[in-house]
């Protein structure tokens, strides 16, 4: 033990005696003791941005943009989020999630493959990285959060309700005990019924289906007394109904459903891209800025609104791997974020859902300056 502290103590010392010999050359050279200027905000901002990966051979970027082509994963049963219009093309609140980012990425909003999936396929096709994106009124949870792939945002919040026939008689969730319910399988919307029932001590009768389409046409035909999803999703399908007074979506609204795109694990810098699109369309309504009128905002004295469209500063577009002006080509293809509301949701629409005074209204648009209520509609800063 002795040999090896003696050892111990020549090799510190030895040490001590090269570090001083550093330290004195650098006194030698300029006479003073060497000091060192803080960075300046410019010069810290020119570092992060010289140590930012930049798109490799093996980026989702790249790959996206050699086969140009965009794959999101979604759906085409669900009226005002993805199913198919009069012309038989498949759109929606969520197909416009999806079209935004190939707006960003590939200029073109159209350069969308849809790949249709279940529900129960959706862990699967996140966790082997065949899809770019997946937007499928997929609520934000801790486990799939860790296990399926990364949330990029929250672009619309929900709650978990149940439709059943006027004639029932049935006017609260409260009074379901023995009802046989239709459900989606593979979704939080299985789970979160099974709370519900257990947590109030009924007993039920789960139908499951693997689409959300075969659930509710076993709900119309009669083979179950209730439907549950989300209530958005109940709004929808109520109103495509022959006679759609003759159900009714009941009060209470059992869960928290955030919904938002997710991206596939492994790629910080494609996670970072579709973050910055959904928050081009949320900022854009923020800032006034909409489809008809890019151009003329563009070259305005709205400083915020000249950064998001790429005309002044910038928020990254490099280390992105975006162009600058990316800011007006999403907006003027797809529009901003209120623009998609609208055009899928909004009074204009069968579905018709209110979104002033909800959580889907614009953070921006809280009625007092200085409290956080109002709209929960928010993104990171673009700068």
């Amino acid at each position: 033990m002795d040999g090896q502290w003696n050892r111990a103590r020549g090799l510190s010392f030895a040490l001590a005696l090269a570090f001083a010999a550093l330290l004195g050359v650098g006194c030698a050279t300029t006479g003073e003791p060497a000091t060192v200027a803080p960075p300046t905000e410019d010069a810290a901002e020119t570092e992060a941005a010289q140590a930012a990966p930049s798109p490799t051979e093996s980026s989702r970027l790249n790959t996206v943009r050699e086969r140009g082509r965009l794959v999101c994963a979604s759906l085409n049963d669900t009226p005002g989020f993805g199913y198919l219009d009069d012309n038989g093309r498949n759109v929606g609140f969520d197909i416009d999630l999806c079209r935004a980012v190939a707006a960003a990425v590939l200029g073109d909003a159209d350069a969308v493959d849809i790949r249709l999936i279940t529900a129960a396929e959706r862990g699967p096709v996140m966790q082997s990285g065949e899809v770019d994106l997946l937007v499928y009124v997929t609520t934000w949870t801790t486990s799939r959060d860790t296990s399926w792939g990364n949330f990029v945002q929250t672009m619309f919040y929900d709650g978990q309700g149940f439709m059943v026939p006027v004639s029932s008689g049935v006017t609260s969730a409260y009074e379901l005990a023995g009802a046989a319910v239709c459900v989606n399988t593979g979704t939080t919307t299985e789970l979160n019924m099974a709370d519900f029932f257990r947590q109030n001590r009924m007993e039920y009768n789960p139908k499951t289906f693997e689409e959300s389409q075969v659930a509710f046409e076993a709900y119309k035909s009669g083979a179950c007394e209730v439907y549950t999803s989300d209530r958005s999703a109940l709004t929808a399908l109520r109103s495509s109904l022959e006679n759609p007074e003759e159900h009714i979506i009941l009060p209470e609204t059992i869960s928290e459903e955030p919904l938002g795109p997710m991206v596939p694990h492994g790629d910080e810098q494609w996670f970072d891209i579709v973050k910055a699109v959904m928050g081009i369309l949320i900022y854009a309504e923020a800032y006034g800025i909409h489809s008809g009128n890019v151009d003329e905002v563009a070259v305005g004295d709205n400083v915020k609104a000249k950064r998001l469209l790429g005309t002044e500063g910038s928020f990254g577009q490099d280390e992105l791997g975006l162009d600058q002006t990316v800011g007006q080509t999403v907006i003027k293809l797809v529009g901003n974020y209120g623009e998609i509301y609208d055009r899928n949701l909004g009074p204009e629409t069968a579905i018709d859902l209110p979104r002033k005074g909800s959580r889907n209204a614009l953070w921006a648009n809280a009625p007092c300056s200085d409290c956080p209520k109002g709209g929960q509609i928010y993104s990171q800063p673009l700068r």
